[in-house]
């Protein structure tokens, strides 16, 4: 990232400095580091990256409980996506008894238990770090 007079500089985009002078959009990628540095333009370290999920920025927690809320609920969203393909199937043995068939009576189950299993594990973390790193894990589709 580039800085003149306290300003940020976007790569890519026109400026002018202080006395006035125009640059093109590509003179900050084709200057040299002495010709950036000649015209008073500092290279600053970009700011650590974060995950805006659980952070309001760089060690920056946001709340525990609003974070587990969230996830948890995109947990119950995918569990549903996931089984709508076949609810058709479970609508259709209500209705007729028709079979369901094995494997998607187990491939159903094994999406519930995955759902309850991540669950458990977001409510187990004590802290926003621990949600942060926590891995969900899902049955492969039928």
């Amino acid at each position: 990232m580039f800085t003149l007079n306290g300003s940020t500089l976007q790569l890519d985009t026109p400026f002018t400095d202080a006395n006035g002078t125009q640059y093109p959009a590509n003179w900050l990628r084709l200057a040299t580091p002495e010709e950036r540095t000649a015209i008073g333009i500092a290279e600053i370290a970009d700011p650590e990256p974060y995950d805006d999920r659980y952070y309001w920025g760089v060690g920056n927690p946001k709340d525990l409980d609003q974070c587990k809320t969230i996830l948890i609920a995109q947990v119950k969203q995918i569990a549903a996506s996931l089984l709508a393909p076949t609810d058709w199937k479970v609508v259709r043995f209500i209705e007729s008894a028709a079979p369901i068939g094995t494997a998607v009576t187990a491939y159903r189950e094994d999406i519930r238990n995955d759902s309850n299993n991540n669950e458990a594990a977001i409510n187990a973390c004590t802290t926003v770090d621990e949600l942060a790193a926590l891995q969900l894990t899902w049955t492969e589709n039928v």
